[in-house]
């Protein structure tokens, strides 16, 4: 196997497939990188068996073939190189040999045969829509996601493909995110389905604002091809987290009797700075709804008091409610609307963040101190 290949490519290519690989690993195979030479390509894959991620780069093969290489290794070595373009030769007892100008490595690797294989799936159930699309649904929820072990069903993102609907939700029990979005989707492609955080985590970070994203998935896996201008796709295997989501929908309030409209950025600024003041202790803010006025306060016997006042139009009865102030900063830190809406019952019941937009998220109140 031989290939030349640009330093930018190969860092690229690399790039996108190296962050799913632990250093923690008892099978040396799940340490290393999947390189397949090809035509005018050079295919990477790197797996914790959770997860799997390839990517296509561009590359000028002059002998096809197969190995795997020490992802980390490589990568660092790569990316320290002067020179902008690399020749790798790899010897039938996969040692890669790396040439880049003054520069010379050779590193052992394993053979390709003992790398996992990929899983096929059918073309039944498949959807496809726009990456942008995507990205701005799962920045909208992936915050809401549980890292509690112990309630592993809300370790993920559960994805709806019904009724002409994509919805995503998550939910940690204290809040809820919900938003969904209209998609072709075929009576056989129907379904749902938990995609855990990790992969969540990688979906964001790869997605881009142009170009495809192709949806398969099984019973216990899905796959997510994220296609662009080029033609080089990248793809996301992963295994799905099995077990039943709750019923979210029952924890959605019926009806609010009061919907007050708030400015995104200023209620956002108002209530980080009043987080600064709480504590471990006390980590609750206060919402005070009068006439035309929201005060915002925070008291911790240990740090002190916070007062922030904002201008609103509210004609409604007087009505306080506490939250914590992270579970209404991290929605409005995803929301890109310059308005928002929270709708209240009482001081005991949910309140509910909206936008005009297909949007909603239910958040629990503390008890007021």
């Amino acid at each position: 196997m031989n290939f030349t290949i640009s330093k930018e490519e190969l860092i690229n290519g690399l790039q996108a497939v190296q962050n799913i690989v632990s250093s923690r690993t008892t099978l040396p195979i799940l340490s290393n990188v999947l390189l397949r030479a090809e035509g005018d390509r050079l295919e990477l894959t790197a797996t914790d068996l959770d997860v799997t991620v390839t990517c296509t780069v561009e590359a000028k093969v002059n002998a096809s073939g197969a190995t795997t290489v020490p992802v980390k290794k490589l990568f660092s070595i790569i990316r320290e190189l002067a020179s902008t373009e690399i020749e790798i030769e790899v010897d039938e007892k996969h040692v890669s040999s790396i040439r880049a100008g003054a520069s010379f490595y050779k590193i052992n690797g394993l053979s390709s045969d003992e790398f996992p294989p990929l899983p096929k799936f059918k073309d039944d159930k498949k959807v496809i829509l726009p990456q942008a699309t995507v990205k701005g649904m799962m920045k909208k929820t992936a915050f809401a996601i549980s890292n509690d072990e112990s309630r592993y069903v809300l370790n993920g993102i559960f994805l709806s493909l019904k009724d002409h609907k994509m919805t995503l939700v998550a939910t940690d029990g204290r809040r809820l995110a919900l938003v969904d979005e209209e998609v072709e989707v075929s009576e056989s492609s129907q379904g749902e389905f938990i995609v855990p955080a990790k992969t969540v985590n990688e979906l964001n970070r790869l997605l881009q604002d142009k170009g495809d994203l192709e949806i398969r998935y099984s019973e216990n896996q899905a796959s997510f091809m994220l296609k662009d201008e080029k033609g080089f796709p990248v793809l996301i295997i992963s295994k799905l987290i099995e077990g039943n989501y709750p019923n979210y929908r029952q924890v959605i309030p019926s009806e609010a009797k009061e919907r007050i409209a708030l400015g995104r950025e200023e209620f956002l600024h108002a209530l980080r700075r009043a987080e600064i003041i709480t504590s471990e202790k006390s980590n609750s803010v206060k919402l005070a709804f009068g006439n035309n006025n929201l005060a915002i306060t925070a008291n911790s016997p240990e740090v002190g008091e916070a007062r922030e006042s904002i201008a609103i139009n509210y004609k409604g009865k007087e009505m306080a409610i506490a939250f914590n102030p992270k579970y209404l900063i991290d929605p409005l830190t995803a929301l890109t609307n310059d308005e928002v809406f929270i709708e209240l019952i009482d001081e005991l019941s949910p309140g509910v963040l909206k936008i005009n937009g297909p949007f909603l998220y239910v958040v629990m109140p503390m008890r007021l101190t």
